[in-house]
């Protein structure tokens, strides 16, 4: 029985103290609030994350932000505000330098209407549309970007502005000639 109660006695003693070593070693109850890191600069972000005993991962570049600057952070995990343990991992995603690049779609030859829409959907606007003396009604004929004609297939940053240069069905005198020696 006095054995017994040496063992239960051991055992208590022997919880309070591993107890106690973790409370130390975990620094239980003491946290470090994650700063905001929104549109700080990833040099910024360094120096503020050793400054509050945090890690940081960098995970990848996000589509661009432009209400963001370049290279900035655009989000974080945790939130800003939370409160975790020293030496945490925040991860980062950071506002890349600019839109990516996307491929012009074959529009020559394809209606205006269907031609906007194949624009969209990659990701490009149609600023103007300008009509000259061709046969085929709102049938794009060229492509232009600030002014210069551009090819399908030529690579264009991402909410690019574009010219549709559209046939206005009218057909002139030299225009007809051509058209009929081919």
């Amino acid at each position: 029985m006095i054995q017994l109660g040496l063992a239960l006695l051991v055992l208590i003693v022997l919880v309070f103290l591993v107890l106690r070593w973790l409370n130390n070693t975990t620094n239980h109850g003491e946290f470090v609030e994650v700063p905001d890191f929104s549109k700080m600069s990833v040099m910024d972000m360094r120096k503020s994350v050793e400054e509050s005993n945090l890690r940081y991962e960098v995970l990848d570049s996000a589509n661009y932000n432009p209400d963001y600057p370049r290279f900035s952070i655009i989000e974080q995990n945790p939130k800003a505000g939370e409160k975790v343990k020293e030496n945490r991992m925040i991860y980062f995603t950071v506002n890349p330098s600019g839109y990516k690049k996307v491929t012009v779609p074959q529009i020559i030859q394809v209606t205006q209407r269907n031609a906007a829409s194949m624009l969209r959907a990659v990701g490009l606007d149609v600023e103007k549309v300008s009509y000259r003396d061709e046969l085929g009604k709102d049938m794009v004929y060229f492509i232009k970007y600030k002014g210069k004609q551009i090819k399908p297939g030529d690579k264009l940053p991402k909410t690019s502005k574009i010219e549709l240069v559209c046939g206005n069905g009218n057909i002139t005198e030299q225009a007809r000639i051509n058209a009929e020696s081919n």
